[in-house]
């Protein structure tokens, strides 16, 4: 038995959704004229390069597309240098902290915001905690040099002094460095993500609070069962660009750290090692071949958050 199914289109309605076979056709030249800017950026600035930095990963060689054919000789070499993996280890470290703690009180502090009955205390907050954010990553590394100077004049320092606490060196003892970027990492990102959990809180439906309300809930029990669950694909998206960001870690730590990493390398980040090897060393093709396992690194970590996500969402 064979079944005709008709579809309820017009084509002369709606001319070209069905009859249309061709890929161009004079309507679309002005959206393809528009969208050419665009796609010529993407092309130029972006997959062209991404090509000659892979061409690059497998050639010895200073320049693009010069030099001899090594092979797999220069992922051989990232993969066996212990420099490359302390600063795997440095980056995830500094990476795992920072967006845990700058999810987390951003989150809580969203919240506390959100709750305030007055809209210009509510304001106030907002311009308060996003402050940090329109500040460059440079001026707040110098701010942060000055409060956490290691001896007795840093003002952190000084405040501890005053409670008998002898002077921690922040970022000259490799025990305190990468927690001290944390919390200047903490510091700068605490605004941008409190205002998008702000935003994101104004969209949770009132109906499911009065509802709880009814049952006895108290705000507490509001915010784990209804709160979190309503707002769980806002925060696995900060995570996920939290962790982008954590991983591309590179002005900071170059900025109070140099080029060595210092203090005794517990600053080296993959992306300070790669400028290492590309810009100082020269060494352009081991520099491109540790660029391709950071970012492998970087599309397993974004997969395994998306598949988390999505699975918790089918539960």
């Amino acid at each position: 038995m064979s079944v005709e199914i008709k579809s309820s289109i017009n084509p002369q309605t709606y001319p070209g959704t069905l009859s249309r076979k061709k890929f161009f056709t004079r309507r679309d030249l002005a959206g393809y004229l528009f969208s050419a800017p665009l796609l010529i950026g993407i092309a130029v600035f972006s997959i062209y390069p991404m090509i000659g930095a892979l061409i690059l990963s497998f050639k010895k060689s200073s320049k693009s597309f010069e030099g001899d054919w090594t092979g797999l000789s220069n992922y051989k070499y990232v993969l066996t240098d212990s420099l490359f993996w302390k600063s795997i280890y440095n980056t995830f470290y500094m990476g795992i902290l920072s967006v845990f703690f700058g999810v987390t009180f951003s989150f809580i502090l969203a919240s506390l915001i959100h709750n305030i009955s007055k809209s210009k205390w509510r304001n106030f907050f907002k311009g308060v905690y996003f402050l940090p954010n329109v500040v460059s990553l440079v001026a707040t590394s110098i701010l942060f040099t000055f409060l956490f100077n290691p001896g007795e004049e840093g003002v952190l320092n000084y405040v501890l002094a005053l409670v008998g606490i002898e002077p921690i060196g922040w970022f000259t003892d490799p025990k305190y460095a990468r927690f001290s970027i944390v919390l200047m990492t903490l510091w700068g990102m605490l605004g941008y993500n409190t205002i998008i959990f702000i935003a994101a809180l104004t969209s949770v439906p009132k109906d499911l609070y009065e509802a709880a309300e009814v049952d006895g809930a108290n705000w507490l029990k509001k915010w784990f069962y209804i709160t979190v669950p309503y707002l769980k694909p806002i925060i696995i998206f900060m995570v996920i660009i939290g962790t982008i960001n954590a991983m591309k870690r590179f002005t900071d730590v170059w900025l109070i750290g140099g080029t060595a990493g210092n203090p005794a390398g517990s600053l080296m980040t993959a992306v300070l090692y790669i400028y290492r090897n590309g810009f100082l060393s020269s060494q352009m093709g081991i520099a491109t071949a540790a660029s391709y396992i950071l970012f492998s690194f970087i599309l397993v970590l974004t997969i395994v958050l998306m598949f988390t996500n999505k699975k918790s969402n089918l539960d």
